[in-house]
Parts: structure tokens; sequence; C-alpha cells
């Protein structure tokens, strides 16, 4: 079962990349929880579906996985993901995803992103 939820969490991946929410969605249970550290959750899939809504046009992040490690019901992914920022400059992040499944279908979610610095940020003087 560990290797087929890794697959899930593939596919995941690649639908986000290839703007197909809905493979995602399809892969959620009706009942999903995901949390974003220190941001927001989402108690089922209608939750979820507003908060895509709200991104409206925007252009699809990309992702690079670098590690995908899967224990019983729970995959963690690691990796590094890309996306256009308010400022419509790329901004690009380190994630990692904890994903729990029952009967193959995604039950919980927690994310964690860490935004990395641009080279404006990194040449910013401490006042």
């Amino acid at each position: 079962m560990s290797e087929k939820n890794k697959e899930l969490v593939q596919q995941v991946n690649d639908a986000f990349s290839n703007n197909k929410p809905e493979i995602f969605m399809d892969l959620c249970s009706d009942d999903i929880h995901w949390t974003i550290a220190g941001d927001q959750s989402f108690n089922g899939k209608d939750a979820i579906r507003k908060f895509m809504a709200s991104m409206g046009d925007t252009e699809p992040p990309k992702f690079s996985v670098d590690r995908i490690i899967a224990d019983g019901d729970s995959v963690a992914c690691y990796g590094e993901m890309s996306m256009k920022g308010k400022s419509e400059k790329d901004e690009t992040y380190t994630f990692c995803d904890i994903y729990r499944f029952n009967d193959g279908k995604i039950v919980d979610l927690q994310s964690i992103m860490a935004k990395h610095k641009t080279e404006d940020e990194s040449n910013a003087k401490a006042v």
C-alpha cells in the first residue's frame, strides 16, 4: 500500500503543476482536512475548492520533488515549489507535505512551506 500511496502523491504534484486540481480533488475523501502550517485550514472538498477558486487565474505552481517517503498509511513529500507571487515575480518555496490515506483517499494533509529569500531580501540590511 505504501508504494501505491507514493504514486498517488506524485499524481497530486503533477496535477497541480499541470493546472488540473480536480485530479487532486478526486484523490481526496469528502471530509478531507488540509492544514497549511501557520496559515489556514480547510475541512472538506467544498472549502478546498473555494480556496483554489480564490487564486483566480494565477499560473500554476511548479514542483520539484526531491524525496517521497511512505510508512503505512502516511506519505511525506519534500521538495521545492515555484510560483508567481503577489508582485508577479517568481517565488520559490521549500515544502514538506504529509499525507494520510484511508482506502486510497487522502483524509489528512499537512503542508509546511518556507519561502526562499529573494536576492533583494538577502541583500537588505537590518534596520
